[in-house]
């Protein structure tokens, strides 16, 4: 079985994503000290993205577009 290597080592992609989830967050406590209900709003359309890119990880990408009739079909 082949496993597929991640560039920047193991730790690498957990570092970037650590970051990603900060960066969100603050984004959206600014957003939520403007505005409250556009901060659920978009912290709901947030979960359902975030949601998505965890299943298609699962999944395999792009195959998992293709045969769910994403781009392309």
């Amino acid at each position: 079985m082949v496993k597929k290597e991640e560039p920047g080592g193991a730790g690498g992609g957990r570092v970037l994503l650590v970051l990603e989830v900060l960066f969100v967050l603050v984004a959206l406590g600014g957003l939520a000290l403007w505005s409250v209900r556009g901060a659920l709003v978009v912290a709901g359309v947030l979960g359902v993205v975030a949601c998505e890119r965890a299943l298609a990880d699962r999944r395999g990408g792009r195959r998992a577009a293709g045969a769910a009739g994403g781009e392309g079909a």
